[in-house]
């Protein structure tokens, strides 16, 4: 940070937050407010109910526009380790509009830039929703002196193209249980139980792993999935073991480092679309206090609900404002640049193309061309969870985005739905509806996020243990193969469930785009039919790692159906398959109409280098004869793959075609042959 005479004296406004001079041994504090009249640095000790040093910020000395600023050198905070803010501005009145505010002089806010959270032993969230002071219960940024030095020993950024397969993954559940075999109790559910399970991951054969939201979330709100952001710069302390501010940080570095060193990307799914302040009677922690109709949107007259819901998470943040554009992107750039991840999977990603002055999705947002304009963002990775906007109209367009439709389809398909040949054709084909590569949009089926499972929703496992009811939107899918539940389950049901599991499986790893896999799905880790546990952490939610065992043949399914898409790039082509793809029925043409339940197509690899594949996909509940309809002797082709042939005999070649080109595929299964290319 450049340094003058004048800024030495009232502070700068280069950088928002608390930032360490070494030059001057002093902090640089900034804090954007478009309507305070007043802001009130407080600085604490040992004692978080009394500051021991507190700097009222003169609005003629140092206030420059919008952003609030001042330089105290560390001499003069008496030993301060932690900070926060006291906000006076006007309250609202009578046709408000958009500038309606809700300043609480009496709270302490928590610096939307702190970049490590102090929660004080007194800390309370019932505090921030009651009038009153909250001070030594409030949330308080750290104050960390020093240059933050990390050994990186080299590290580089990791991205992956043809191999990309990506697995979600909750930081606290993926080793909290007893049984995760870590090599110390304290690391279980932290950032080092992380780096313990690496040879799982690297073994399973993933190449990317989507960690759920790991930016500082409140630990009483009563979600342990994270969706509720308190701070999007400070990594959550409580998956880290060390206490202190630079443990955290470095806690969480450390994972990166190592999942870099074994050559997996690091996604972190962000929250940039609602905060945990919710509506008028939550908390105000921080943006409420602070400039709330900059940070969100606000209901036009409409005193009783001002916040706009639109998250259905209590409120919105303004993705059009200059104030949140700015945090986000310094908040993207700063977990590139700092921390070192690869990318982003942004939650209800298209909230944050909603205008609110004219109340509609914009196709072209300012956010978005910012990210694509910016040089270090530029070159991430990003996805989209595209949420309600229509396909191909989603403002990201290089972007991945989580195909929703893909889900439901394969479900429906897998489960033995008929008339879904068509649907289902064009999802394995990349979803070129949804991801449309015309002269507009210029899309590709990379861009396509496939998965069966995720946070959201049903696991695999309890898509084929739970008949969902119809008003659960995707999990109505379910088919519990004829018993619900899991305990008490017959063993044929327990056949059948992993017959359908790994069905599932290869179709997804023979589609084009990118496979995403939720954590346990390759263990059959289910959450005993429980949809969306997001305030649920206990030993039901945990990865069960047992099942590693008793299950290990799903996982080397999962395991070598990984490594036989990898060994086939014809499937994941960069764009479409178009004259490569040829689509056939079991015998004949596809059955497009309402009864159809079979699928075949033959992929020529030559583009690719690749062998030629034919695939055979019976839904039906029956054997079903499919005949491969292509040029040549059947005995040229050889069996690869048979989902329906009891483990562990799925991959070894095994009876093939007939002289006449015909295979007995069992119900419910796959088939893959294999035409080797001289």
């Amino acid at each position: 940070m450049a340094v003058n005479p004048w800024e030495r004296q009232y502070g700068s406004t280069e950088a928002l937050g608390a930032t360490w001079i070494e030059a001057d041994q002093a902090w640089n504090f900034a804090l954007y407010s478009k309507f305070a009249t007043a802001v009130t640095l407080c600085v604490y000790g040992t004692d978080p109910g009394r500051p021991c040093f507190t700097l009222a910020f003169d609005p003629l000395l140092n206030r420059t526009g919008r952003v609030w600023h001042a330089r105290v050198p560390a001499g003069d905070l008496q030993g301060g380790t932690a900070y926060g803010y006291r906000i006076d501005g006007p309250q609202p009145a009578p046709g408000f509009g958009f500038d309606w505010q809700e300043f609480h002089p009496d709270k302490v806010l928590l610096d939307p830039y702190a970049r490590a959270v102090h929660f004080p032993p007194g800390f309370s969230r019932a505090a921030a929703c009651l009038p009153g002071s909250n001070e030594g219960k409030a949330p308080l940024g750290r104050l960390v002196p020093g240059d933050d030095p990390f050994d990186w020993g080299g590290d580089q950024p990791r991205r992956h193209g043809q191999a990309l397969v990506i697995y979600e993954l909750h930081v606290g559940q993926f080793t909290r249980s007893p049984g995760s075999g870590l090599s110390a109790p304290e690391f279980r559910g932290t950032y080092r139980g992380v780096i313990e399970k690496i040879p799982h991951l690297l073994e399973l054969g993933v190449t990317a792993v989507e960690l759920m939201p790991v930016f500082q979330f409140d630990p009483q709100e009563g979600s342990c999935w994270g969706y509720m952001t308190l701070n999007f710069f400070a990594p959550h302390q409580g998956y880290a073991v060390s206490p202190d501010a630079r443990g955290q940080k470095d806690e969480f570095r450390g994972m990166v480092k190592a999942l870099h060193a074994a050559g997996l990307e690091v996604l972190l799914d962000v929250v940039f679309n609602h905060t945990t302040e919710g509506d008028r009677n939550g908390p105000v922690y921080s943006f409420k206090g602070i400039d709330c109709s900059s940070y969100y949107m606000i209901n036009r007259d409409d005193s009783a609900s001002p916040y706009d819901n639109r998250s259905q998470c209590g409120n919105t943040l303004l993705a059009q404002g200059a104030a949140v554009r700015r945090l986000v992107l310094d908040s993207l750039r700063y977990w590139v640049q700092e921390m070192h991840v690869d990318g982003f999977r942004f939650d209800l990603a298209s909230v944050l193309a909603f205008d609110e002055t004219t109340g509609t999705y914009q196709e072209e947002a300012p956010l978005f061309d910012e990210i694509a304009l910016d040089p270090v963002l530029n070159g991430v990775r990003l996805i989209a969870e595209q949420w309600d906007m229509e396909a191909g109209r989603f403002p990201g367009r290089v972007w991945h985005q989580w195909n929703g439709a893909y889900r439901d389809c394969l479900r429906r398909f897998v489960r033995g739905d008929a008339g879904l040949v068509g649907e289902l054709m064009t999802r394995i084909y990349g979803s070129c509806d949804r991801f449309p590569d015309d002269l507009r949009h210029a899309m590709h089926p990379w861009q396509s996020v496939n998965y069966l499972a995720s946070h959201d929703g049903f696991r695999l496992a309890d898509v084929v243990s739970y008949s969902a009811p119809l008003d659960q939107p995707g999990d109505e899918n379910s088919w519990d193969c004829g018993f619900p539940g899991v305990e008490g389950a017959p063993a044929e049901v327990v056949a059948l469930r992993k017959r359908q599991v790994k069905h599932f499986c290869a179709l997804l790893m023979l589609s084009n785009g990118i496979p995403m896999l939720a954590m346990g799905d390759e263990i059959m880790h289910g959450q005993q039919g429980r949809r969306n546990p997001y305030d649920l952490d206990s030993p039901v939610t945990w990865l069960d790692w047992d099942l590693r065992v008793s299950n290990a043949d799903v996982f080397d399914f999962h395991r070598r159906m990984i490594a036989f898409r990898k060994a086939h790039p014809a499937l994941a082509s960069y764009g479409y398959w178009r004259e490569a793809v040829r689509w056939h029925g079991a015998d004949g043409p596809c059955d497009l109409s309402g009864g159809g339940r079979t699928l075949a197509f033959f992929l020529d690899g030559r583009a690719a280098g690749d062998d030629d594949l034919y695939v055979m996909s019976n839904g039906h509940w029956e054997a079903t004869r499919f005949r491969i309809q292509e040029e040549g002797p059947p005995a040229a082709w050889t069996r690869a793959l048979d989902t329906g042939v009891p483990a562990p005999g799925e991959f070894t070649a095994g009876p093939g075609l007939d002289a006449g080109g015909w295979y007995e595929l069992g119900g419910r299964s796959l088939a893959v042959f294999l035409r080797r290319r001289s």
